[in-house]
């Protein structure tokens, strides 16, 4: 992972992104800046797809695409485009994907894969035919390009937990504590497929395949939205997805993995919570410490035992020798890049890029059976034990 050396001599790749608003402005900075940090092939820059024809050449200028249009399926269509970003919500990727990849262009799609198992399955067949042409795809799990969370995974898979028994994690924001919060798309199940549970629970998810490198057989779950209507253009409107996911996923190798994810968490940003105990050491992350990793090793002496912080700044850790002399630390924006460098990479070497649309369906599949089993815990199944609530009052 060097800084940018050569263009490797050929024509440039020919970049089109469908959809501009938070997740085209994350994609548009890391395009922006991959070739001035990263060794990757030349490509070009060349069209901003949205619907307002307006507010996408805006965001045409702005984001430093050569042009913009309103066509994803004229666009795709054009010679001159070799790969396929998608950046537009949950409900569109079914479609363009597939639609992309049969005309030949390699694809980055957003995540969560798609808003249902089937779609998702049908985007995993077409990614598996397409992949037989030579035609790459990829799902943009951008947390994977941590440094922190990749060196993480190193000390994992180099054996310093010993046997994982148990993984943590709590991903937590606010956005949508006020009531009065006005309707979104993503408040809509037939837009954004689900609500806290595929918008962030899906990062905690894969976060646990990935650093495990395990698969989940058991999953038992529960969804609860807070504030059932919000403001929108027709008065309240219902909001149709979760406010907040809980979720138990049993792994193969007999670890456990405990997941909370929630847009209610007052104080909460954009926290990203990990931990994971093994049974020779255990790791700490904190996404709103992103450039640091707490690590206990458990071999050492109980006298000398103790977490210890790694500030992953040094140019041996992932991805950073790219950027700045150690201490300068790295930012969310950069794992955009870093993803986009990946997945550059992959197609000028010829190789699958990872995380898979495979492994966008294994998320994908976890995440319906959260839903499954909330669903068929119905509340009333509870009793109450007598003697564990107050006495009422007087």
């Amino acid at each position: 992972m060097h800084p940018q050396g050569s263009t490797h001599g050929r024509r440039p790749l020919g970049v089109a992104m469908i959809g501009y608003a938070f997740m085209g402005k994350a994609h548009s900075n890391a395009w922006r800046n991959v070739a001035s940090y990263f060794d990757v092939p030349a490509f070009e820059r060349r069209v901003l797809v949205g619907r307002d024809p307006e507010g996408v050449a805006a965001a045409a200028t702005r984001y430093g695409w050569a042009e913009s249009a309103t066509d994803w399926r004229s666009v795709i269509a054009r010679d001159d485009i070799q790969i396929v970003d998608i950046c537009a919500p949950g409900f569109m990727h079914a479609e363009i994907a597939t639609a992309a990849l049969a005309a030949g262009k390699h694809v980055l799609v957003e995540k969560p894969l798609a808003n249902t198992v089937a779609e998702a399955e049908a985007m995993a067949a077409a990614a598996s035919d397409a992949q037989s042409r030579g035609v790459q795809s990829m799902i943009g799990f951008n947390y994977r390009r941590v440094p922190a969370l990749a060196l993480a995974r190193e000390l994992i898979s180099e054996g310093r937990l010993g046997a994982v028994k148990q993984f943590r994690a709590a991903y937590l924001q606010d956005w949508l504590v006020d009531p009065e919060t006005p309707m979104t798309w993503r408040l809509h199940k037939d837009t954004a497929g689900s609500g806290a549970l595929g918008d962030i629970a899906s990062h905690a998810i894969d976060q646990v395949l990935f650093l495990l490198a395990d698969r989940v057989t058991e999953v038992s779950g529960r969804l609860h939205t807070f504030t059932p209507d919000r403001p929108g253009a027709r008065g309240l409107e219902k909001v149709t997805v979760d406010d907040a996911a809980w979720a138990t996923l049993t792994l193969a190798s007999g670890a456990v993995a405990s997941i909370e994810a929630s847009r209610v968490a007052t104080g909460k940003k954009n926290s990203l919570k990990l931990e994971i105990y093994g049974d020779k050491g255990s790791i700490l992350f904190d996404l709103e410490n992103l450039n640091e990793l707490d690590f206990l090793d458990a071999t050492l002496p109980v006298r000398e035992q103790g977490f210890r912080r790694i500030l992953v700044n040094e140019p041996e850790h992932p991805y950073v020798g790219a950027w700045w002399p150690q201490g300068h630390v790295l930012g969310w924006e950069h794992t955009f890049t870093h993803e986009i460098r990946d997945f550059l990479v992959a197609i000028d070497a010829g190789t699958p890029p990872s995380p898979s649309f495979q492994d966008g369906l294994a998320v994908q599949r976890i995440l319906a059976a959260v839903e499954e089993s909330a669903a068929a815990a119905a509340p009333g199944s509870i009793s109450i034990i007598p003697g564990l609530l107050p006495p009422p009052s007087p």
